[in-house]
């Protein structure tokens, strides 16, 4: 995350995202202590299956554009766009990752641990107890991201500003979850699962367009 929030241009809208994504996992590392979660091999392992798909898509993006996951082709399409807030971006950005990584990721990580998320019990204590640590730093970086917005906002955007204003990181991760255990059921049945994973690639990005309308 540091190599591509250093490498891409002041004002690039995937390094906005990028910046906000590592203060916030600073800010958790800092957080976590020692004995506090019930299984942390599983969380480490989440975490690296979560950070690889935003990796992946910023290389598809580069190399293969076409097969850049519908859920990040906002943010990738809009990157450069005048008029469109840090804000907008880190939460665009955070849109595609959450509500369409996680639920992946979360699948992904189960069936490489052999655990079954549908019976997920201390997993799921761990994940919840991770969402209280990403609220209250999520707060605080949205706060400077946002910094002398709020104005500018009321006036040009309309309800863009209701929208991010009601973004939560917990309802999202929380949403995650659910669709993961979707996915979850439906891996029996390959195709219903890559169909799944289509349609809630979508939705995602369509909602993640409307995180960027530009300021007029």
């Amino acid at each position: 995350m540091e190599a591509i929030a250093d490498a891409l241009p002041a004002g690039d809208g995937v390094a906005w995202f990028a910046k906000l994504y590592l203060e916030v996992t600073r800010a958790v590392g800092t957080a976590l202590i020692p004995g506090t979660f019930r299984d942390p091999a599983f969380l480490l392992q989440l975490d690296l299956a979560f950070a690889g798909l935003f990796f992946d898509a910023v290389r598809r993006s580069l190399q293969t554009p076409p097969t850049t996951p519908k859920a990040w082709t906002p943010l990738i399409e809009a990157r450069s766009t005048p008029r469109i807030a840090p804000i907008q971006f880190a939460l665009a950005g955070m849109n595609a990752h959450i509500n369409r990584d996680l639920p992946i990721a979360l699948v992904t990580t189960c069936e490489h641990a052999g655990v079954d998320l549908m019976e997920a019990a201390p997993e799921r204590a761990d994940f919840v107890r991770v969402n209280s640590l990403l609220a209250a730093t999520e707060q605080r970086v949205k706060g400077q991201f946002a910094t002398g917005l709020v104005g500018v906002v009321d006036v040009a955007l309309g309800d863009v500003d209701d929208r991010i204003a009601m973004w939560n990181v917990g309802r999202a991760r929380d949403a995650a979850w659910v669709q993961a255990l979707t996915l979850w059921t439906l891996r029996v049945i390959p195709p219903l699962q890559r169909d799944a994973i289509e349609t809630l690639d979508h939705v995602v990005g369509f909602a993640g367009r409307g995180l960027l309308v530009p300021v007029s």
